[in-house]
């Protein structure tokens, strides 16, 4: 198991090195920067800026070096927790983003919890009743929730919810708790306006890990060791949730690697609907702004959350599944 775990970090490591690169080129690739922009903002509103500004400018954000120099200062400052200065906020890049990350992970993880804890019972259940009336409707549900855009499905649960429901709908706190200290009123302020993201983020996930969970479940149920136990006389409950069950997830906990990635990419979408305080708005900013220290930082950041979640998806097959290790 260590080997296996010490394989894993190695392979993270470098494909967390190549994407740093790749992400860092590709931020620049589009003509024109984020100091070229504010020189025509200001430019635009009268204020004459000379080109010994430009060049100190330039000096001071390093943009006058070649796109690998950059690369590698960002890069060396990001291992020591320096992650640049942000041009368009003016502020350290770290001040930035700790807590919109800190939501988006809270978003992300709640969803994925949400998906396995709705997407297990119900799978079963469907797969244990077949074809019935129940399963056809499960199934339903499913495909409207695979089909339906996250964009789409937010604006529909914020009009359901503001008109029949009263609630106070977009962002994550009333009024007059943006900006207070955290209290008790304003944690539960903020659970109030929290159901709502949390239920347009996993929709999607949780309607297509139904779908495989009862597609697996089908299939081990048609498996020797499952038929053995119902000829020795074993409870049809037992049956399922011990040795059926247990197998089916399997495959769900493999799955881990493909959900993460939706359900970040749908956290970001959905945070830009509901004007969330997390990464996505931000994220889409630095990159209209061409702000290339914020941008790479968040990709980079985001990343390592999709890496290190498929590293713990490999570790958990790897406990459960001991083929899963003896397969490296």
């Amino acid at each position: 198991m260590v080997v296996f775990i010490a394989r894993r970090l190695l392979y993270m490591i470098l494909t967390l090195f190549i994407i740093s690169i790749v992400s860092f080129v590709m931020i620049q690739a589009p003509p024109g920067d984020a100091l070229t922009a504010e020189i025509q903002r200001l430019r635009s509103i009268g204020n004459n800026v000379s080109q010994d500004q430009i060049d100190a400018l330039k000096t001071r954000y390093g943009l006058g070096d070649p796109v690998m120099v950059q690369y590698g200062k960002w890069i060396g400052g990001f291992v020591k927790g320096d992650f640049g200065q942000s041009f368009t906020y003016r502020q350290p890049v770290n001040t930035l983003i700790w807590g919109r990350l800190g939501l988006s992970v809270m978003l992300a993880g709640g969803a994925l919890i949400i998906a396995w804890l709705i997407a297990i019972p119900i799978g079963v259940y469907s797969a244990t009743h077949r074809y019935s009336l129940p399963d056809y409707i499960i199934t339903l549900f499913q495909f409207m929730g695979v089909a339906v855009p996250e964009f789409l499905l937010a604006l529909v649960v914020l009009v359901f919810a503001a008109r029949f429901l009263g609630a106070d709908v977009g962002g994550l706190f009333s009024a007059q708790y943006q900006d207070a200290p955290w209290s008790g009123a304003k944690f539960v302020d903020f659970l109030k306006h929290l159901w709502i993201p949390l239920v347009v983020i996993s929709a999607s996930s949780t309607a297509w890990l139904t779908r495989v969970m009862r597609a697996n479940l089908l299939d081990v149920l048609n498996q020797q060791y499952v038929q053995t136990a119902r000829a020795k006389g074993v409870l049809e409950r037992r049956v399922i949730w011990k040795h059926a069950a247990r197998n089916a997830v399997h495959p769900l906990i493999m799955a881990l690697g493909t959900t993460l990635p939706v359900l970040i990419s749908g956290e970001a979408i959905v945070s830009i609907v509901l004007n969330l305080p997390t990464t996505g708005p931000l994220y889409l900013q630095a990159l209209l702004n061409q702000d290339m220290y914020l941008a790479a930082t968040l990709l980079m950041f985001l990343s390592m959350l999709l890496i290190v979640g498929n590293l713990l998806a490999d570790i958990a097959l790897a406990w459960v599944d001991p083929r899963a290790r003896s397969a490296e």
